[in-house]
């Protein structure tokens, strides 16, 4: 199996919406890092899993739209606890639909909030 990994940081905002979770239910702003991880077993006739730039390009545009936002005021997240978890999914999903997915089989979008705290979504591509 290859694996094909890119990671990028920047900084965002949110409050959790749900009750008697302390200070995280106000607004307050975290340095996420986010590391995409693409598998599959094949490569193509270039001999990549996939185009580093293509994947970097778009993790860069959806990096670029949640940077100094607040994750509660974007579509989608409404209606739902803008979590780590949440926001893990929500890059992967995004990131999927934005890039060119032949030979992935797997794909892990890992969401650090900080140093020490971090989710990630997994999911098989193309089922």
């Amino acid at each position: 199996m290859y694996t094909v990994r890119v990671s990028r940081r920047f900084v965002a905002q949110h409050f959790l919406t749900v009750p008697d979770a302390g200070p995280e239910n106000d607004l307050h702003s975290h340095r996420f890092e986010v590391e995409v991880e693409v598998a599959g077993p094949e490569l193509n006739e270039h001999d990549y899993l996939v185009d580093i730039d293509d994947l970097a390009g778009r993790i860069d545009d959806l990096v670029d739209e949640y940077a100094d936002s607040t994750l509660n005021d974007r579509p989608r997240f409404e209606g739902y606890n803008p979590s780590v978890e949440r926001f893990a999914r929500v890059f992967c999903d995004r990131l999927l639909a934005g890039i060119e997915t032949d030979g992935i089989e797997t794909a892990i979008v890992t969401m650090w909030e900080d140093e020490t705290a971090a989710a990630s979504y997994e999911t098989t591509v193309g089922e």
